[in-house]
């Protein structure tokens, strides 16, 4: 973002956050230079400017810490609204009694920790939201279930004590999905809650306001955590004092009004869905926050539309499905290659058709994609399977080991790379946020070091689980060469021991090496520079195990479809790619295995000439399922065509614990839902893709 358009939208957001309040505008009209009316100031000024808008907003829409269930009204610094002082010290009772109410939806068995925010809204029910509940809720025949997660069925509980500096843990267990509205209605949830923890009871519930209205004294409780989407980072960073995922309040005013919603400007952040909207005077709830743009505009269910869906799940008239089943297992007491004979494939073929495509898929030797009419007047792309090599792995020999100075030319992944006739667009290497400690350093030529670079491409390592994080290239499409295959080779530069070569590889059951950044993307460039990154992509470091013949169509296609859609005078694109890393995976052949595998994409969209950004997963959990009921009996069957998923980059963060930078802004699945999770399209086709 420009500094003038960041200027731009601070300045539109005083102006709505004034028109709302006639208190707070008189408070700060000495900080108001421009108003948006002035000409935009250059230089200096412009960067004073966007300062004093910036006061303008932490002082008009601050964001206060709940600890011990009461927000924490220190306003020492002269800058602060002694009018929020004022609203927040005589609604000390309410907003205590409000907090204890509020709670962190976490979850269990699922690749993310927690999802949202719920609170109680009558005795034993909690509501969120619908796309909050859609991450662990399935529907079954006419009522709902907890969906099954890693091994296990995802258990979800509130915890009510997840508080900046507060240790302790107030948790009670979500035990049973009453109503789910579905989609084209209110954004609503509801769960039924243990009444008793141990020796606890729950809080007292939140009363619904019969009416709402415009109202300039409201406050926001909920579980603001960091937000990609998000392009001002530094002034998130201000607001939330660089403290995420931690009960808060963030109070605002109400300033619209329509039929199932309403409009409110108190500061949110992903999280937030599922916030209780509180009236600061009455105490009430008077919405169900379900989306929001920053420095834009945040959006509620209303209060009177809650409580009318309530008032029909509790009466019956829309019925609640039996309590989901607890401590059930993704695995049967008897493994199922006992009902069925086992069987070996050497090969088999697998045909799907719609849409007037038809895709062929033969195993182990070859994939071919026919995608008809998707790219236009484009030659239709054709693959060869060698992302996940299926067979023979314990008889590929190590190669001789290079030395670690054979690769001090290695410049890896290039964050300019897309920049192009003087305009920059850097897409920087993803951060390591939660587990940052887990990164494997070694000794490199200016000191301690986290990057393997590689031809075109690099990766950082695991220490723990000795596979990578992730791995990121650059790929020029007009500049690729084919390159002969070669063979595995360890990367000298870091101990043998921090690498996988044999445990869990080999002939099936056992598992392939899948490469993480593909072997023919890295190959491009000069004769010498193409060779190199094609045999620089066979070190185990860019390699997860993976399902023998894992790999979709689609998902062997995602980065020559991306191409075909990338500028045609430069067809260039960076490619992200890692496996999900979660301390729950299970262990085969003494490794853990990732149940699921991510890819992230960006390049300069050829229609529209901008920067843009595409995430997709792919899993393979339930071949795992199988595999682990029955791999000891030495069954290996066809696996099913496997669907690839694009999903917003933004779930990609929160379940990988990468950051991204700006590039979650950038994702057209993106939206203003403040979920951790995000839009999922599943893949039938490559024409299916959003880019924009």
């Amino acid at each position: 973002m420009s500094k003038e358009e960041r200027l731009r939208r601070l300045q539109n957001f005083t102006s709505w956050v004034h028109d709302s309040d006639p208190k707070l505008a008189e408070e700060t009209r000495d900080f108001v230079f421009t108003e948006g009316k002035a000409p935009t100031p250059t230089g200096d000024a412009l960067e004073d400017q966007i300062v004093n808008e910036s006061i303008i907003l932490k002082r008009t829409r601050p964001v206060l810490a709940i600890k011990n269930n009461q927000a924490e009204l220190i306003f020492l610094d002269a800058l602060d609204s002694g009018i929020w002082k004022e609203r927040l010290t005589k609604a000390e009772g309410l907003i205590k009694s409000a907090a204890q109410a509020v709670g962190r939806i976490d979850l269990e068995n699922a690749g993310l920790d927690w999802v949202g925010t719920g609170w109680l809204v009558h005795d034993e029910i909690v509501v969120t939201n619908r796309h909050v509940a859609n991450e662990f809720v399935a529907r079954k025949g006419q009522g709902f279930t907890f969906k099954m997660g890693l091994g296990a069925e995802i258990g979800a509980s509130l915890d009510f004590l997840q508080e900046i500096g507060n240790p302790n843990t107030l948790v009670f267990r979500l035990t049973r999905v009453l109503h789910v509205v579905p989609p084209g209605g209110p954004d609503i949830a509801f769960f039924e809650v243990e009444r008793e923890s141990g020796s606890r009871t729950l809080a007292q519930p939140i009363r619904l306001a019969a009416a709402p209205a415009l109202c300039d004294s409201v406050g926001l409780i909920g579980f603001p955590a960091y937000d990609s989407r998000i392009p001002d980072k530094v002034l998130m960073d201000q607001l939330f004092d660089n403290t995420y995922d931690k009960k808060r309040l963030a109070p605002g005013a109400v300033t619209r009004l329509e039929d199932l919603r309403l409009f409110h400007n108190c500061t949110s952040a992903g999280g937030n869905s599922g916030s209780a909207l509180i009236d600061l005077i009455s105490g009430e709830a008077v919405g169900l926050h379900f989306s929001g743009t920053f420095l834009a505009t945040n959006y509620a269910v209303r209060s009177d539309v809650v409580r009318t869906v309530l008032d029909e799940v509790r009466s019956g008239r829309i019925s609640a499905p039996a309590p989901a089943s607890r401590g059930s297992s993704a695995l049967p007491s008897a493994p199922r290659s006992r009902q069925r004979p086992s069987r070996r494939v050497l090969a088999s073929e697998i045909v799907a058709e719609g849409d007037g495509r038809e895709v062929s898929v033969t195993f182990p030797l070859t994939v071919k994609v026919s995608i008809g009419n998707a790219m236009g007047n484009r030659a239709p792309a054709r693959f060869d399977l060698q992302d996940v090599e299926a067979g023979g792995e314990d008889d590929i020999e190590d190669v001789e080991e290079a030395v670690a100075s054979d690769y001090r030319d290695r410049k890896g992944y290039d964050a300019h790379f897309l920049s192009e006739d003087g305009e920059k667009r850097v897409v920087e290497l993803p951060e390591v946020v939660r587990n940052a400690r887990d990164v494997l350093t070694f000794d490199g030529t200016d000191g301690k070091e986290t990057l393997l670079k590689y031809e075109h491409f690099c990766v950082v390592m695991s220490r723990s689980r000795r596979m990578c994080f992730f791995s990121a290239v650059n790929i020029d499409g007009n500049k690729s060469r084919k390159s002969a295959r070669v063979a595995w080779k360890w990367d000298p530069r870091i101990p043998r021991e921090q690498q996988i070569m044999h445990e869990c590889y080999g002939n099936p059951p056992k598992f392939s090496r899948g490469h993480m950044t593909r072997r023919e993307d890295p190959g491009w460039g000069t004769p010498t520079e193409a060779k190199r990154g094609n045999e620089d992509s066979m070190h185990v470091t860019n390699t997860s195990p993976q399902m023998q013949a894992f790999n979709s169509p689609i998902w062997l296609a995602l980065e020559d479809y991306a191409l075909q859609h990338a500028r045609e005078d430069k067809m260039r694109i960076s490619v992200f790619t890692g496996p999900y890393l979660h301390t729950r995976d299970q262990p085969m052949y003494g490794v853990q295995i990732p149940t699921a595998f991510w890819k992230i994409i960006a390049f300069v969209h050829d229609r529209t000439g901008r920067l843009c950004a595409t995430g997709y997963e792919m899993d393979q959990q339930a071949q795992l399922e199988d595999e682990a009921e029955e791999f000891v009996f030495g069954r290996f069957t066809s696996p099913q065509l496997k669907i690839a998923t694009q999903v917003s980059i933004r779930s990609i963060e929160a379940r990988s614990g990468l950051h991204f930078g700006r590039l979650a802004s950038l994702d057209p699945l993106a939206g203003g839902e403040e979920s951790l999770s995000g839009e999922r399209v599943p893949l039938m086709t490559l024409g299916q893709i959003r880019f924009v």
